[in-house]
């Protein structure tokens, strides 16, 4: 689904990402884990277009968004980005909007679909994350574990094959945290592609069918879960996982 090959960013000087690469199958849940500052957020921006690279390849279901630091078209970039829904740290909802309207505004919007469909798709989304009732409601009335969900829910509105998460639970109390990790739990269950950049190391260990460490812009090591945090391979890997998992 997603093929990265020698990513490289820079601030003026300061190197972010060095020579990134790696691969995502289909249905595969992929956590990135690392210390912060390693470049994790950077190349998952990167991928959806967020952040511009300074030299690499990133290829989306076959298709070029970037090819030897060359960008597609516009037009082509749209299209190829369509294809992956982004849950950010801070949720991101608009706070004018109530939470029925800001799960509908980007399909009507975008994919101009049919009026009941997307109402259909929206009271379905809100039944799976448990929110029913509270569409009319505006996000400054939600907990932060709700607003999460509910961006959770706004990303799935557009039917994307590949979702990707940004730190999602880090600006969550701790007894937060546990709701939105079951809803991303549920997907991984309804194999959904996943990318998820996350200090989690339990959802990491559990859920993923792959971990990858950064760490000073590079891929240090990954692996299987069982692999990488029963028996890691690299001296950085083992002394963060050594603080992490205290």
């Amino acid at each position: 689904m997603i093929e990265v090959s020698n990513l490289k960013k820079s601030y003026g000087k300061l190197e972010v990402l060095k020579q990134i690469t790696f691969d995502v199958n289909k249905n595969d849940v992929v956590a990135v884990i690392g210390p912060s500052g390693s470049g994790k957020s950077t190349m998952l921006r990167s991928l959806i277009h967020l952040e511009e690279i300074d030299g690499g390849s990133i290829k989306v279901d076959g298709d070029y968004l970037v090819k030897d630091g060359v960008y597609a078209s516009p037009h082509e970039i749209k299209r190829i980005t369509a294809k992956m829904g982004m849950v950010f740290q801070h949720f991101n909802l608009f706070p004018h909007l109530t939470v029925k309207d800001n799960l509908e505004m980007a399909p009507r919007l975008l994919k101009r679909e049919d009026v009941q469909v997307i109402e259909q798709r929206r009271a379905e989304l809100l039944e799976k994350i448990g929110l029913t009732k509270w569409a009319d409601a505006y996000p400054s009335r939600l907990s932060g574990g709700q607003k999460q969900r509910v961006a959770i829910a706004r990303a799935l509105m557009m039917n994307p094959d590949i979702l990707l998460f940004d730190e999602p639970t880090s600006a969550l109390d701790p007894e937060l945290t546990g709701e939105v990790l079951q809803v991303m739990k549920d997907l991984a269950q309804e194999h959904m592609t996943m990318i998820v950049v996350t200090h989690e190391m339990g959802f990491a260990k559990e859920v993923a069918n792959r971990v990858i460490f950064m760490d000073n812009g590079e891929i240090v090591e990954s692996g299987h879960p069982t692999e990488l945090f029963e028996n890691p391979q690299c001296e950085r890997t083992k002394a963060f996982l050594n603080r992490s998992l205290k």
